[in-house]
């Protein structure tokens, strides 16, 4: 006996655009966004909630979206990296990142990013144990940190940096 799969509708705001849809039950916000929006800076690094490149803002918060069914969403506003800066405006953390060379291969920088800006939400000057512990749930394999934790602190406005005057 083969299992019928159930639709649901889901109404969503992403980046501030307005979706309504019908869709599976089973369809994870992080393949929405990239597959069906096809705003692919969200990345997927490993289905398993560990790495963190899948980070995006759901109602202001952090959240890794492999984790999340799309059927819980239903009036949620959800902002990915694509809502963060414009071409030839960056974001101030993107900035930072970029002055502080906060990225080696880059694909972990946009769930750093989103985890960064969360982390100063939350935590306006944040030390540097406070950055390490917050970001503990993002995985980056090339820099060490070192520099993320530099870019982060550079947003903050807690060291001096290019990225201070915006």
């Amino acid at each position: 006996m083969t299992d019928p799969v159930s639709n649901v509708k889901t109404a969503i705001n992403v980046n501030g655009r307005d979706y309504s849809l019908e869709h599976d039950v089973r369809l994870l916000l992080v393949d929405f966004i990239r597959s069906e929006l096809g705003l692919t800076g969200t990345h997927v690094g490993c289905d398993t909630t560990q790495c963190g490149a899948c980070t995006v803002h759901l109602n202001g918060e952090a959240v890794k979206s492999c984790t999340v069914l799309l059927a819980q969403l239903d009036g949620c506003e959800v902002k990915t990296i694509e809502s963060l800066g414009k071409p030839g405006a960056l974001h101030p953390m993107q900035l930072a990142f970029r002055e502080n060379h906060g990225l080696q291969c880059g694909y972990c920088t946009p769930g750093m990013v989103m985890m960064a800006c969360d982390i100063l939400r939350r935590e306006p000057k944040p030390d540097e144990a406070t950055i390490r512990y917050n970001l503990e749930g993002n995985i980056c394999r090339c820099t060490g940190y070192h520099n993320i934790v530099k870019s982060i602190q550079s947003a903050a406005g807690l060291n001096e940096s290019k990225a201070d005057s915006t």
